[in-house]
């Protein structure tokens, strides 16, 4: 049986000097944002900062809580406060960061899989690709065009139909 293939591309920077001014404020602040995370319990903290569509700004940080796993992630965290302040608005580009308290923050991570399912389901309701920024607080820095790249195969509403 003839197999397929799934591939991603993504942008590989080396540094924030490279980037834009523009994509370098939103890495900056969402490193920034790092600092309001609450991760007492693991010590990770994320911070998110997005420029909408619209030009507004909106962040987000991770919330952990003793009844694991009742946290949110700060992905989730800013797509909730950008829905709240500006119902069906999308997101232009999100730039994601994070400080490891344990150890090093120096490489892109890449969102948690519920977090890839939310930026899907978003980018539905508004019609607009999400541009990613991925970043530890130094070092190599990934810049995807649509976040839907990080989730080949995603189910959605139209699977239920």
């Amino acid at each position: 049986m003839p197999g397929k293939r799934i591939e991603i591309n993504f942008e590989v920077y080396d540094s924030i000097g490279e980037l834009s001014p523009e994509d370098a404020f939103l890495l900056e602040s969402a490193r920034a944002q790092t600092a309001n995370a609450y991760a007492p319990y693991s010590n990770f903290c994320v911070g998110a900062t997005a420029r909408l569509v619209n030009g507004e700004l909106v962040s987000g940080t991770n919330q952990e809580n003793a009844s694991f796993p009742a946290g949110i992630c700060a992905e989730r965290v800013l797509m909730s406060t950008a829905s709240g302040l500006y119902p069906g608005v999308g997101i232009k580009t999100m730039a994601i960061s994070y400080l490891n308290k344990n150890g090093h923050s120096d490489h892109p991570i890449s969102p948690c899989g519920i977090c890839r399912q939310s930026f899907a389901e978003f980018q539905i309701r508004t019609g607009q690709s999400i541009r990613l920024i991925l970043s530890g607080q130094s070092g190599q820095i990934f810049i995807m065009q649509d976040a839907v790249d990080l989730l080949p195969l995603m189910f959605n509403a139209e699977d239920m139909k």
